[in-house]
């Protein structure tokens, strides 16, 4: 990461007024953008943000793309959630799309997806019979496969996991996930050890939403995490929506002051600085998410750092998409 500034952002809006609302944000590097939203819509920029090319999914028009995985200008992986849930890639820069996976089971949810690489990706669902739907690809998501339902995680009743930016599941280590859930009950998970969340739970619209895990390359255990949500129904509402952990979950620390309401997203950017976003509004901290600065009354579902560069883009409802600009 190269987020080196040690002054706040502004946020330097791109585009909107598209009939889409965009979850899905995937930033190959500063120049490649792609984004996913509702009404089967795909956005992509080659320039920085300067330009968009929009395309309307065929067969999919009124089909909602949550999350999607982008390697570079030509080739990304997209899901669209509810029963059947789709997984579709291109690899003609979005021109056309090809189904790589379908499962048409009753409750089936789709809720996000990541990559360790170009390779090993995951998506995981809402659960199935009390358990977490997981599937795998080691193929660069030419094909999925479920994870038997032995091995797949219990969940309790009243818990399920939100399509809310793509970022409740992410890259713990070369090999491993973590993901966090919401509702009634929000823990994380890594493999079958599952921790209690301090964040605010036990409603349908409460719990965790995002989880970013600091780029551990340096660092040894992986263990730096923090979390972002709240109650969605209350977007105002700043209790116990953000916590952090050093020690790989086994303690929570709360912010001295937490974002400004529900957030939705939440991003590394360096060890000191993260972003954090939701409906009301961008909060940034320099101080490793300790003290939160609401820097934008703008709203927004998801924000990402580039993959390979220091770009951050936002993006939301009705296809607005932003750039955090220094």
């Amino acid at each position: 990461m190269l987020i080196s500034q040690k002054k706040l952002p502004e946020i330097k809006i791109l585009t909107q007024d598209a009939k889409t609302d965009i979850r899905g944000l995937s930033v190959v590097n500063d120049m490649v953008v792609w984004a996913s939203g509702s009404n089967g819509t795909i956005g992509k920029s080659t320039d920085g943000g300067k330009s968009w090319k929009w395309f309307v999914v065929k067969g999919f028009e009124k089909r909602d793309f949550r999350d999607i995985e982008a390697f570079d200008a030509a080739t990304a992986v997209v899901i669209a959630v509810d029963a059947p849930a789709y997984i579709l890639k291109t690899t003609d820069g979005g021109e056309s799309w090809k189904i790589v996976y379908e499962n048409k089971t009753n409750g089936m949810f789709l809720d996000a997806m990541e990559f360790w690489n170009e390779i090993s990706g995951i998506v995981i669902g809402d659960p199935i019979g009390g358990k977490v739907f997981v599937a795998r690809t080691f193929d660069g998501g030419n094909t999925w496969k479920d994870i038997p339902d032995n091995y797949r995680p219990v969940a309790d009743s009243g818990e399920a996991f939100f399509a809310a930016s793509g970022t409740n599941v992410r890259a713990l280590d070369r090999d491993e996930s973590v993901l966090v859930s919401g509702g009634t009950r929000s823990r994380m998970y890594v493999r079958d050890k599952k921790i209690d969340l301090p964040i605010l739970q036990g409603r349908e619209t409460t719990g965790a939403n995002s989880i970013a895990v600091l780029d551990n390359n340096k660092l040894k255990g992986g263990s730096t995490m923090i979390i972002v949500g709240g109650d969605f129904s209350n977007p105002r509402a700043d209790s116990l929506n953000c916590f952090f952990t050093d020690n790989h979950g086994k303690t929570w620390k709360a912010p001295k002051t937490p974002p400004h309401g529900y957030r939705s997203c939440v991003e590394y950017l360096s060890k000191k600085q993260l972003v954090t976003c939701g409906p009301t509004g961008v909060d940034y901290s320099l101080d490793g998410g300790n003290t939160w600065k609401l820097i934008s009354k703008e709203g927004f579902h998801v924000c990402r750092i580039a993959k390979n560069g220091a770009a951050v883009y936002l993006a939301g409802a009705n296809g607005k998409i932003a750039k955090l600009v220094y």
